[in-house]
């Protein structure tokens, strides 16, 4: 829980004072689509290690 709490207040501080309303709203989508697409990647390999890819 501890790493939870200390990522939140990483996110947070980076858009502290970041400046203009469109440039933070900006980052902060692009920020959420790096995670929902690093989780994809990494639900694929895991998946793809569960069912026995080969991977030659």
């Amino acid at each position: 829980m501890k790493n939870v709490l200390l990522i939140r207040e990483i996110y947070m501080q980076a858009f502290r004072n970041l400046g203009h309303a469109f440039v933070k709203n900006y980052f902060k989508v692009f920020s959420w689509f790096c995670f929902a697409a690093f989780f994809i990647v990494l639900y694929a390999f895991i998946f793809r290690v569960a069912t026995g890819f080969a991977f030659d």
